[in-house]
């Protein structure tokens, strides 16, 4: 994988927000590693950590999301096996989203994990693991990818994971190899003021394909707080293809924390589907980068918030090759008191020429005092590309609302049909038909409170 220069966008200043230090120590990191190419990561991730302040309200990348409630000093790591006096996972979320079966599935969990592959998919190759087994078992493999996407220094968050990670998942897919069945994993996050720090690490060789599904997920549980910070790290190589979806379900007391990065190599190919539904409050850096000429990303968003909830991502498309495309359409719908920020920049570096980029962000807005932002951006530095954004905030078209009772259909049924329209460009972007059910089973949930509290 070749080496590729960081694109920094939006800077950092010195302010400082009083938010009592986490109480993490350097003991808690685990450095009894094979090779001296982990250790060193993880230590130097430590060293980020300690040095990197908590992001303000001052810096651009954070002026819209506060984090000054985080409780960040009473927050612990789970013990080995905890998850044995949590709420166990539902089995709904274990159930195929992709296809009939799972070629693997991994279930992580509060000081444990479970893994599951099919033997001919390891016969040729394949691996798909939890974190703790990949350090130990293939250090080499995992050493092509962790710390090459997202790096330590790129926020204190991002740091903390690199360092303390505890959970995640390993997958390789050896070259030439085209794996058919869906891979699947879960984490499931129940308790009070734990810290679920997790590493999610995707090495694809030339000529792969895959399709991996992730999700995020924990019980509703009042009056606590619960922490999420993880790094996602992806390389596909040259000629690859990799569909990555991610479902974040996280219960109404998770504060969640993400660094997500996908390296595209040439001629490969990402179709990326990420659904938000869940947290209390969720700030996510989600970039590709279009290392290759003719690579290709994809990124299809869909966020639904209620209540106070509130959820902030960051795209960045960032073509760094010629003849690389990009294309990312979010749709969110927002209720109550809740708010979503969205920001996203596509980046062209000097001589990306025939660059193609498209982003576009809307948002329906159907309570009074919720709130959506979108700021959309441009950094061009080539001459030959086609660059287009755009987003809108609205509320329900009341003539709408009107021609559809006038025809006998009650405001209620009127309303939830105007939000499924809205959302159904996302859905057509997405292959797999579980995944859009869950989707509507989400409508439909907040729909419903909704109505209930009008």
């Amino acid at each position: 994988m070749n080496e590729t220069p960081r694109i920094v966008t939006r800077g950092r200043r010195s302010e400082t927000i009083e938010i009592p230090e986490f109480t993490f120590t350097r003991e808690m990191m685990n450095l009894d590693l094979p090779g001296e190419t982990l250790v060193e990561y993880r230590r130097n991730a430590w060293e980020a950590f300690q040095r990197l302040p908590f992001p303000t309200p001052r810096e651009e990348a954070w002026r819209r999301t506060d984090i000054r409630g985080l409780h960040a000093n009473r927050f612990r790591l789970p013990r080995r096996d905890e998850y044995l006096d949590l709420p166990p996972a539902p089995e709904r979320l274990l159930a195929p989203l992709a296809g009939s079966s799972h070629g693997g599935e991994i279930l992580l969990m509060a000081g444990g994990s479970q893994v599951r592959l099919d033997n001919d998919l390891a016969s040729q190759g394949v691996i798909f693991t939890d974190l703790e087994t990949a350090l130990y078992h293939y250090p080499d493999l995992v050493s092509k990818i962790i710390g090459k996407a997202v790096k330590p220094e790129d926020g204190k968050f991002a740091a903390l994971a690199g360092a303390l990670a505890q959970t995640g998942v390993f997958l390789y897919v050896p070259r030439g190899v085209k794996v058919s069945a869906p891979l699947h994993s879960l984490l499931w996050g129940p308790g009070d003021h734990l810290a679920y720090l997790s590493h999610l690490l995707v090495y694809l060789e030339e000529g792969t394909e895959v399709t991996y599904l992730h999700e995020s997920a924990s019980p509703n549980e009042p009056d606590t707080q619960t922490l999420h910070c993880g790094n996602v790290e992806v390389y596909i190589g040259p000629g690859a293809k990799l569909t990555f979806v991610e479902l974040q379900s996280w219960g109404e007391s998770v504060w969640n924390f993400t660094h997500e990065r996908v390296i595209v190599d040439q001629q490969a190919s990402l179709d990326w589907v990420f659904g938000a539904v869940g947290s209390h409050l969720t700030k996510n850096f989600s970039e590709i980068d279009l290392v290759g000429e003719g690579a290709v990303g994809k990124m299809s968003g869909f966020y639904f918030t209620d209540h106070d909830q509130h959820l902030d991502h960051d795209t960045q498309q960032n073509h760094l090759a010629s003849h690389t495309t990009s294309d990312l359409l979010f749709k969110g719908a927002l209720l109550h008191e809740s708010r979503s920020v969205w920001q996203g920049m596509i980046y062209v570096a000097p001589g990306a020429q025939k660059t193609d980029g498209y982003q576009a962000n809307r948002n329906l807005v159907l309570s009074r005092k919720a709130r959506a932002d979108s700021i959309p951006g441009l950094e061009i530095l080539a001459d030959d590309v086609r660059c287009t954004h755009g987003a809108t905030v609205g509320k329900i078209d009341e003539e709408q609302i009107f021609y559809m009772m006038a025809r006998g259909i009650p405001r209620k049924i009127a309303e939830r049909t105007i939000v499924g329209g809205f959302f159904d460009p996302i859905m057509q972007r997405i292959p797999f038909e579980g995944v859009r059910q869950r989707f509507e089973e989400a409508i439909e949930a907040k729909m419903a409170v909704f109505e209930e509290d009008n």
